[in-house]
């Protein structure tokens, strides 16, 4: 009898090969498939499509196809097993300014209804730039409507530290991640929105029950804040919950439980040091501010988080999945509360920045890379 891995081995292969087959003969020898052997499951990693350059974000169609986002300004379709679709039209100029640009995307929980999708991204003010957020009608390879809803009070000369998730909650809030932007006391100044993960209505205003909304001074869309540069959001589909992580300078990388009105310390608290090697502070914890459920010493510059919940690959269920963009690897977390209690480092030889993290619709999970000319991956059980 024919082993049965042995003979999704075969399939997979062939039906690799088909696909490589129509996007060409380099990209055929650079890609092929790979088989990999984690704690709990065997699978392989697969080419999705590409190529893209610089790639941000994504977001799952509801017909199969994802919208890829790439930080010099351009909004893409990906067909899987096709060339990326040529940068959609109706999007105004967005430059790319440092470590911003055109950045994440996430489709409107009425999506299929209103065909609306949402983008961070960066902006020019008076004072520098900051993140916002713009939403438009998807129709065919066309935006219709491109409007910006939101514009954060955190603007800076600086191109460092722009955040930017996007990510609805199950009750239609949309949260938005901005980072510190290279101004750190800007994290504890709750009359910016800097270092802030926010809540917010679809059409850019504050919820009337978010926490500082009665607070005077304090800026209405606040949800948490004393984050550094928080650059992968999820929520547990099972649960609610929702996840954070973002970069530490040199070392204090942190993945947190995001908790409304909390503070999650930075600068005061951080295992982190400046790049100098210098001391940020002697503390690392403090009353009245959040401990990470985990964080690394050196850095591993964490980018994109899924909560994996699917059929697919049963051991890893509730299992966070972070990609990283120093260490070019895939981390696997696994959870007892709000507590990491394992760590597994998984693609240690892939060689490449993951800059985004997500489950698809079919219950396996896809990898953004953020380099020139590269593709998306996908995970896939053997």
């Amino acid at each position: 009898m024919i082993d049965y891995l042995c003979l999704r081995l075969w399939a997979g292969a062939v039906a690799a090969l088909i696909w490589l087959g129509g996007i060409g003969g380099d990209f055929a020898e650079a890609a092929a498939p790979r088989e990999y052997r984690s704690e709990k499951h065997i699978f392989r990693l697969v080419p999705v499509g590409g190529p893209f350059d610089q790639a941000w974000g994504m977001a799952f169609l509801p017909d199969g196809r994802m919208l890829v986002t790439e930080l010099d300004g351009n909004l893409r379709i990906l067909q899987p097993g096709k060339e990326p679709s040529a940068p959609l039209s109706g999007l105004p100029r967005i430059e790319s300014y440092g470590q911003g640009g055109l950045m994440d995307v996430a489709l409107d929980p009425n999506f299929t209804a209103n065909g609306r999708i949402y983008l961070s991204h960066i902006t020019d003010t008076a004072a520098g730039q900051t993140t916002a957020v713009s939403r438009a009608r998807l129709d065919g390879n066309q935006l219709h409507g491109f409007n910006t809803v939101f514009v954060g009070r955190a603007a800076s000369g600086t191109g460092r530290h722009f955040g930017s998730r996007l990510r609805f909650a199950p009750d239609g809030a949309l949260f938005v991640t901005i980072g510190d932007r290279g101004r750190r006391s800007s994290a504890q100044d709750l009359s910016s929105h800097a270092g802030a993960i926010l809540r917010l209505n679809p059409d850019g205003t504050a919820l009337d029950n978010n926490p500082f909304v009665s607070r005077s001074g304090v800026l209405p869309e606040i949800w948490s804040y004393g984050h550094r540069n928080p650059q992968g959001l999820a929520f547990d589909p099972d649960t609610g919950r929702l996840w954070s992580q973002e970069h530490g300078p040199r070392g204090g990388d942190e993945v947190n439980l995001i908790l409304r009105g909390r503070n999650y310390g930075w600068p005061a608290i951080t295992h982190g040091r400046n790049y100098s090697g210098t001391k940020i502070t002697d503390e690392t914890a403090r009353i009245g501010m959040e401990q990470p459920a985990t964080y690394w010493v050196p850095s591993i510059a964490p980018s994109g988080l899924t909560v994996y919940r699917g059929a697919e690959f049963p051991l890893w269920n509730g299992n966070l999945f972070i990609g990283a963009l120093r260490a070019r690897l895939l981390v696997r977390l696994e959870l007892d509360g709000d507590k990491v209690i394992h760590e597994e480092r998984l693609l240690t030889d892939f060689g490449n920045r993951i800059r985004d993290v997500r489950t698809g619709p079919d219950g396996l999970i896809y990898l953004l890379l953020d380099e020139n000319d590269a593709y998306i991956w996908r995970l896939e059980p053997l």
